[in-house]
């Protein structure tokens, strides 16, 4: 009578200790899974419901077979090592649905017979956690470019002012012609602030990452890289012809600018020896991106060096002014706006970059 006592005694534990379990199971808002060391699906949360598109109906079968809900591809090998290990198991994962969760695998361990009798698996959202993350590495990016471009995109403006102010010190010439040199500087110096200005306003906003992007104007900013190069177009002869089919895109405008004006400077830097630069600027539409192709008749550029312009401190010729951080700039910022740049080049032919823009909602 006491043996059965017993045996009655510990099956209501067991019931108890079930319903706890039970009890748990449906009350936490975290999705977890009860998997025993069959590799069945014993229990889940509601949650877990939600998030993996489980039903009642899963309950009692195998792992593998509603694996593809949770959508977490190496789940299995998981559950065996820390069935296999009898320890713990955390991980960062990002299911096919592509988002981020932090995945816990605890060993059940029936402490009596010192076993693993299967695992209990938390998933803890992170999604928004690794998204703001992602967010600050993309600032810190666009920080380290305005530095780069801060550093890089402002000598063509200086070297317009230097070589307006020497001929300013060098003519005998009419009033008229003074006041032009004159308004010429003015517009450099105007030109000069604004770069400035564009390229170092870190505001407050700048944390908020969807609004980064505006509408610009290609026909403005290919005009502005123009006015901050005039002295050098003019000192080499350079002509300058644009075929601009899309006028617009939406993106950052100091990253736009900067792109253009580097890619205009390079084709001016880089000309033939015996012939003036001629380039050619467009924009067309290109399936989901917006292509802009700056094309010379410049020194072109060897096969065996048409990924390593892209490297930082590349510098093709030592006979031509620069620091080879122009293109690595452009390829960085195109590369971050989820773009591409391709070149085409023939050793003594010219070049034509094609960048492909894609414009931000």
């Amino acid at each position: 009578m006491g043996q059965l006592s017993k045996k009655t005694e510990g099956h209501q534990k067991l019931i108890k200790l079930n319903d706890e379990l039970e009890n748990y199971f449906s009350n936490t808002v975290i999705p977890q899974l009860f998997v025993d060391a069959d590799m069945i699906l014993r229990k889940f949360t509601p949650p877990a419901m939600t998030h993996f598109h489980l039903s009642p109906a899963d309950l009692g079968n195998h792992i593998d077979e509603v694996s593809s809900n949770i959508r977490f591809p190496t789940i299995i090998e998981n559950i065996k090592e820390v069935i296999g290990s009898s320890k713990n198991l955390e991980k960062d994962i990002q299911t096919t649905d592509k988002r981020w969760y932090q995945m816990n695998i605890l060993p059940y361990i029936i402490r009596k017979e010192n076993r693993t009798n299967g695992v209990i698996i938390t998933f803890i959202d992170i999604n928004d956690r690794i998204e703001v993350l992602r967010g600050y590495e993309k600032l810190n990016k666009r920080y380290e470019n305005i530095i780069y471009s801060i550093s890089h995109d402002i000598k063509g403006p200086l070297s317009n002012i230097k070589g307006l102010v020497n001929i300013l010190l060098e003519i005998s010439g009419s009033e008229e012609d003074t006041q032009q040199l004159l308004n010429m500087l003015s517009l450099s110096v105007d030109n000069l602030q604004s770069t400035v200005v564009e390229l170092s306003d870190i505001r407050e906003s700048d944390t908020d990452f969807a609004r980064e992007a505006e509408r610009v104007n290609f026909e403005n900013l290919i005009e502005d890289a123009q006015i901050a190069l005039k002295d050098r177009i003019h000192e080499t002869e350079a002509q300058v012809n644009c075929e601009i089919s899309e006028t617009e895109i939406n993106l950052s405008r100091k990253n736009v600018r900067s792109i253009i004006y580097n890619l205009l400077s390079n084709a001016i830097k880089y000309k033939a020896p015996d012939r003036a630069p001629a380039i050619s600027i467009k924009t067309e539409k290109s399936g989901a991106y917006t292509l802009l192709s700056v094309s010379d008749n410049g020194v072109g550029i060897k096969e065996d060096k048409k990924e390593v312009i892209f490297e930082r401190n590349t510098r093709l010729r030592d006979d031509v002014e620069g620091t080879g951080l122009g293109l690595f700039i452009v390829k960085r910022m195109v590369e971050d706006a989820g773009g591409k740049i391709e070149v085409e080049s023939m050793l003594g032919n010219g070049t034509t970059f094609k960048v492909f823009l894609k414009g931000q909602q």
